[in-house]
């Protein structure tokens, strides 16, 4: 399988339409972004060209994640941004997200982290800051063998299965 990133700088209809997809996805939508009811978890998002402008405009480096020259998935970083556990500067916050289920446990992942850990690098930032909901297991695996250590955690941060769950808060230094 040939994996591939390419940043995202002039969305498309198409682009926005696979976002879309997966961040209404009942299979992954607990893990792409925190809920505080069983109503938010099954609300609808939107994601269009003009959301995805909004964010790069707003300073998100977006990548997209092809699989086989297939668009699989979607991971960015901001620069310091105000909700990081450790406000230090030159800080990126991340998200990677591989929407598409037949891209899942192949280690796209874990090539898209690199990827991303290498533009990081490349911008001259100094830390990597990321959360994980604590009952995305795989996850934690992938961050803690690539390095990544816990330094915080919120509790009921996000709602799943009736219940309200930890945000566990890792970084990484890269200098």
């Amino acid at each position: 399988m040939q994996v591939s990133f390419k940043e995202l700088v002039v969305p498309t209809v198409e682009i926005a339409r696979h976002l879309n997809n997966w961040a209404n996805d009942r299979e992954i939508v607990h893990l792409m972004r925190p809920s505080f009811s069983k109503e938010e978890l099954e609300a609808k998002a939107l994601v269009t060209v003009q959301t995805m402008m909004k964010r790069i405009a707003h300073g998100h480096v977006i990548y997209l994640i092809y699989a086989d020259r297939q668009l699989v998935g979607e991971m960015n970083y901001i620069v310091d941004p105000p909700h990081l556990m450790k406000h230090e500067p030159d800080s990126a916050w991340i998200g990677i997200g591989i929407g598409e289920a037949s891209a899942r446990g192949k280690g796209i992942g874990a090539l898209a982290m690199q990827h991303l850990e290498n533009e990081i690098g490349a911008a001259d930032l100094s830390r990597i800051e990321l959360g994980v909901f604590e009952y995305n297991l795989p996850a934690i695996k992938l961050y803690k063998k690539m390095g990544y250590e816990e330094i915080g955690r919120i509790e009921n941060f996000t709602y799943w299965q009736g219940k309200m769950w930890t945000d566990i808060r890792m970084e990484k230094r890269l200098k």
